[in-house]
């Protein structure tokens, strides 16, 4: 018998080489229990990646969690201020989603929300003896104008050339900063705000109404009627039907004859202009003047709830107060000396879990047995 020749009653699963395997099976389509699931897991990893982090650098993780939650939800004014820094989020990560619904990559909401900020700013402080009820309504305008326009910004390339959104939207962000940094140290400085790079305080007519005795202000209704429009829009209307066809299959979509190349602009208008509604927000309801720094971070951050949330409209809403209650807590136990650093480092954990997790929302594990050679 030749050397290469295999007898008919070997069994090839059999020998040295074979043993249990495991392999990653592609589900027909997501599962919906680990959608639920993941979510919550990731947080509680996070949770317990810090706490080795906390206990590691000399901090008990216990009492440092007690600490942010009393902080965050302890109190009447922790709970507003929680609301508060819940409601850019809030607006950031309803524009983001809707584009990484149609598998737009939109990294630029951090840069949208500070155009939005520059566009409403530009309003109040050009025409600062305009009555509310106009000035209100066109500092809305003037930063939704503005974050839309600096998403259409990357959408042209990405919708004509294919030119990676992804790219263009995370440099576009650095513009926006550099160019509100250049205004608030140089033509729009305040002369009386003692040297420090922030504008004049805008007139009574273009602060946002507030519940008594807190600093929420109505652009927690932006945010809440925003989210109701995009669920209607998403599940309620062909265009949001055609936003969900491109993002399962845009081949299929070009297939069944819809115009990817205007969606896609389309998209990124709305989703910038939701973008710049949250700097809007910011500045007419909480600083009343454009400042350096004005964002600690809420666009990228509104990447984590985007996807923490699985980009549903309403559960945004959701994750975005716990981000705002996460945000206040970090602040809170800064007095013990825990670093506010803490809270981003939970943010970035969260999100490595997120994404980590999507693996089993849309495969199976399977333990199969590996054949011999």
């Amino acid at each position: 018998m030749p050397a290469t020749a295999v007898p008919k009653n070997i069994n090839r699963s059999s020998g040295p080489g074979s043993g249990p395997v495991l392999t990653l099976e592609k589900r027909l389509e997501p599962s919906r229990f680990m959608a639920v699931v993941v979510p919550v897991i990731s947080v509680i990893l996070a949770l317990a990646v810090g706490a080795i982090f906390l206990a590691a650098t000399g901090f008990q993780p216990m009492k440092v969690y007690q600490s942010m939650l009393n902080g965050a939800v302890g109190s009447k004014y922790g709970i507003s201020e929680t609301i508060v820094k819940a409601i850019p989020l809030m607006l950031a990560g309803l524009g983001v989603s809707v584009a990484f619904r149609m598998l737009l990559w939109n990294i630029g909401a951090e840069g949208q929300f500070y155009m939005g900020a520059f566009g409403a700013s530009w309003v109040a402080l050009t025409f600062p003896h305009l009555p509310a009820y106009i000035m209100l309504p066109a500092m809305f305008l003037a930063g939704g104008l503005m974050g839309a326009l600096w998403g259409l910004l990357p959408a042209l390339p990405r919708a004509k050339w294919g030119v990676n959104e992804v790219i263009t939207t995370l440099m576009l962000n650095y513009v926006a900063i550099l160019w509100v940094d250049y205004l608030v140290y140089g033509p729009w400085k305040d002369p009386k705000g003692f040297n420090f790079p922030l504008t004049a305080t805008f007139s009574d007519a273009a602060a946002l109404p507030t519940i008594a005795g807190t600093r929420v202000h109505v652009g927690l209704i932006f945010a809440l009627v925003a989210a109701v429009l995009l669920a209607i829009i998403l599940w309620h209307t062909r265009w949001g039907y055609e936003i969900r066809v491109i993002g399962e299959s845009a081949r299929a979509a070009r297939y069944a004859g819809m115009n990817i190349e205007r969606n896609i602009i389309l998209v990124m208008l709305l989703s910038g202009a939701l973008a710049g509604l949250a700097g809007m927000s910011e500045v007419a309801g909480i600083t009343h003047r454009l400042q350096h720094g004005i964002s600690p971070g809420y666009g990228y951050t509104a990447i984590i709830i985007a996807w923490l949330a699985k980009l549903h409209p309403a559960t945004i809403i959701l994750v975005s107060i716990l981000f705002g209650g996460l945000i206040v807590g970090g602040y809170s136990v800064q007095t013990s000396g825990v670093p506010a650093a803490t809270v981003s480092m939970l943010q970035g954990a969260i999100l490595f879990f997120v994404l980590g997790g999507e693996i089993l929302t849309r495969y199976r594990l399977h333990f199969g047995r590996k054949e011999g050679k």
